[in-house]
């Protein structure tokens, strides 16, 4: 405990030391979280107001924009804050809020994206059965098990950061703090730390895609024998979330299934996970989805019909 009281804050070395690409950076990310606050704000507001709030998918879709804008928000706005400031500084309370808070998030995220293939699955193996299946309340539990899921793995990684020693150096070969740079600051031996850090987020983040994999090929398997018009329609329902899985999961792996190491190209492979994917997912749910389509614009002929009015 008294190692650790001597570091009281760490300092971000962030994406590059250059001005001109911080103030390039700046700009873009700058304008990704104005597109993820828009965008998503747009597809809860749009689920909310609307009768698709009662449809399993759209009722997990909502959740899924809510859990990437406070996902993001954990990360992106001190990003952005960062990239113009001369001393990119976070207290040590504040960096292990926001790991908590990342990784609570994060983990709703995953867990949301495992009910949601869960709820193709059984709109496309069991139609007859998905409105018995697929119940208010089944859509609840599965929502309260992510919110719960989370908080266990998110309280794990919390957890093994602070009850390291950090007695120096204190810079953070990152843009955010994460269990991997820290491990690298610590005065101890952290190789079985290391492997509880895997265990924990790796392997997690391993199970649940191949749980999905497995459920998407059940329902391939299961469409094959359908009519031409109807394969290519329940391919469509599926082919948003696969996007977006594949989009979040494969970066995510890439860092977190490997020993306790940092890579240069760990930075960039975060940006996909914190930044990009809640930037894109709104994007990727509403251009191919006909009612994600009509609940906007009915949204936007309300709001433009009140402001008429008014």
């Amino acid at each position: 405990m008294e190692n650790r009281n001597n570091i009281t804050e760490f300092i971000l070395l962030g994406l590059s030391q250059k001005k001109e690409i911080e103030v390039l950076c700046f700009l873009l990310f700058f304008l990704c979280y104005i597109a993820i606050l828009i965008g998503n704000l747009l597809v809860m507001i749009s689920i909310i107001c609307s009768q698709l709030i009662n449809h399993p998918m759209y009722f997990f879709l909502s959740f899924l924009s809510l859990a990437d804008l406070c996902y993001t928000s954990t990360v992106t706005p001190k990003l952005i804050i960062d990239l113009l400031s001369e001393k990119k500084v976070i207290s040590y309370n504040g960096c292990m809020t926001q790991l908590f808070t990342m990784h609570f998030f994060g983990g709703i995220e995953v867990f949301i994206l495992t009910g949601m293939a869960y709820d193709r699955y059984v709109a496309i193996c069991k139609p007859l059965h998905y409105t018995l299946i697929m119940s208010r309340w089944k859509c609840d539990a599965i929502l309260a098990a992510s919110c719960i899921g989370g908080f266990l793995h998110s309280f794990g990684q919390f957890l093994l950061a602070i009850v390291l020693p950090y007695c120096g150096p204190n810079e953070i070969d990152h843009f955010f703090c994460d269990v991997y740079p820290l491990l690298k600051l610590a005065c101890k031996d952290t190789s079985r730390i290391g492997l509880l850090v895997v265990a924990n987020s790796g392997l997690m983040g391993l199970v649940t895609f191949v749980v999905l994999l497995v459920s998407y090929a059940v329902i391939l398997y299961t469409i094959r024998s359908y009519s031409a018009e109807n394969r290519h329609k329940a391919l469509s329902t599926c082919s948003s979330h696969i996007t977006v899985v594949v989009l979040f999961f494969a970066p995510l792996l890439f860092i977190y299934i490997r020993p306790a190491t940092t890579l240069p190209e760990d930075k960039v492979f975060a940006l996909f996970y914190t930044v990009f994917a809640p930037m894109l997912n709104p994007l990727i749910y509403t251009l191919r989805n006909m009612e994600m389509k009509n609940a906007i614009r009915k949204f936007w002929c309300h709001v433009m019909g009140s402001k008429d009015i008014n």
